[in-house]
């Protein structure tokens, strides 16, 4: 009796271990699988600029004209948006337009990251925005898929916004760095497959 209660206690402890483990290698093949959906092609990146110098918002009377009045990428932004770029070469994941919002942490983020950008005001940030401002910029963003979408299969759509842009794109609140994948649809609606955080070297995703 005692050893068959010490058997299902051992089976029990192992499979308590291996849980884990398990969740983890799928968490790894969802991220692999997203990857490989931007690989093939006609999809929308919505990436919400890198880590920034600490704060929200940005100081009193910033301008878009000048990068120092404004909340700007740290260190570690800056080599996080360099690391999402090279993830992007390293699995061959085709690029198309990269559109920023004019904000500087955005404008850099995509630089670093694609080597160049299209600054785009319906991606600047809505945090101020009534319904008519909010409402016009969608617009403008949902043209732009609609685009993407009359071209699918071919490159991706890289838009980089701030996280009260996306959240209004697709719902979805995302750390600094983070990305959301999604096809476009023919109305310009954008269906989410998924979202990733920011490339680290040596990630199994990206290393495929």
């Amino acid at each position: 009796m005692l050893r068959r209660i010490f058997l299902c206690l051992a089976v029990l402890a192992s499979a308590h271990s291996i849980a884990p483990a398990m969740a983890q290698d799928r968490a790894e093949d969802s991220e692999a699988a997203l990857w490989r959906r931007l690989q093939a092609g006609g999809h929308v990146l919505v990436i919400r600029h890198a880590a920034t110098d600490p704060g929200v918002g940005d100081p009193p009377g910033f301008t878009l004209a000048d990068c120092a009045s404004q909340r700007n990428l740290s260190a570690a932004g800056r080599a996080d948006a360099q690391a999402l770029g090279a993830a992007f070469k390293r699995l061959g994941v085709p690029v198309g337009r990269v559109l920023s919002s004019r904000w500087c942490r955005c404008v850099d983020t995509a630089r670093l990251a694609f080597g160049r950008v299209e600054t785009a005001p319906m991606l600047d940030s809505g945090m101020a925005d009534d319904d008519t401002a909010r409402e016009r910029k969608l617009t403008g963003v949902r043209a732009a898929v609609t685009e993407a979408a009359a071209s699918r299969g071919g490159a991706n759509l890289v838009l980089v916004t701030h996280d009260v842009n996306i959240r209004a794109l697709t719902g979805d609140r995302l750390a600094q760095g983070e990305m959301v994948v999604a096809t476009p649809r023919a109305d310009g609606s954008l269906a989410v497959v998924g979202r990733l955080g920011v490339p680290r070297s040596g990630d199994a995703a990206t290393s495929m």
